[in-house]
């Protein structure tokens, strides 16, 4: 596949999950936007800190064009990316992530996909690598935890859905009838192989 087409493609889905991640935090209070949503505090405001990280160090120092943001080395990882201190404002993390966007943007578009880097934090051999590489490693990334906010969003305040044109008004009577319909299926399966089971 040539970079005339593998690059436009992996680079256009990038651009789409950077923007579906960041509409997850439309509308929401500013709680609710960096409180904790799961056991291990999984927060939408810190997925978005920790994906412009990502984006950062890996089209950054992987491929010595260090970003502009302001990062820790990556040997001190301390878990601060994963969520929001109390004087970190939402905007500012968001714009954070958008100059990263740009800087991304410039590495992606100015390098040629067999372009070397280098991956400190990855084992030998995987650490010499390519633009390629690191360009569908990120989009992994970035899907992966778009989907997770997907989920946390949901939590919320039932909102889904990948982009604001996707959205729909919520039938919540119709949303509660199917999620009985799961629930009354799972019961029926679990107790029949309960059964069986002891049989």
């Amino acid at each position: 596949m040539t970079d005339e087409l593998a690059k436009p493609t992996l680079h256009g889905r990038l651009r789409q999950d950077r923007k579906a991640l960041l509409w997850k935090l439309d509308g929401l209070s500013e709680y609710d936007a960096r409180r904790p949503l799961t056991m291990t505090g999984t927060n939408l405001l810190g997925l978005v800190k920790h994906v412009a990280g990502v984006e950062a160090r890996y089209f950054g120092e992987v491929f010595d064009r260090p970003s502009p943001e302001p990062l820790p080395r990556w040997q001190d990882h301390d878990g601060s990316d994963l969520w929001a201190a109390a004087d970190e404002s939402r905007d500012q993390i968001i714009e954070s992530y958008r100059r990263t966007w740009e800087h991304s943007d410039a590495t992606i578009d100015a390098l040629a996909l067999d372009t070397p880097g280098h991956v400190p934090w990855w084992p030998e051999p995987y650490s010499n690598t390519t633009l390629f590489a690191v360009l569908v490693h990120v989009l992994g990334e970035t899907n992966r935890h778009a989907g997770h906010a997907d989920i946390l969003r949901e939590s919320v305040d039932g909102r889904t859905g990948m982009r604001p044109e996707h959205e729909t008004q919520i039938d919540q009577d119709a949303r509660t009838a199917y999620y009985a319909k799961i629930e009354q299926a799972a019961r029926t399966a679990a107790s029949t192989k309960g059964l069986s089971r002891n049989t």
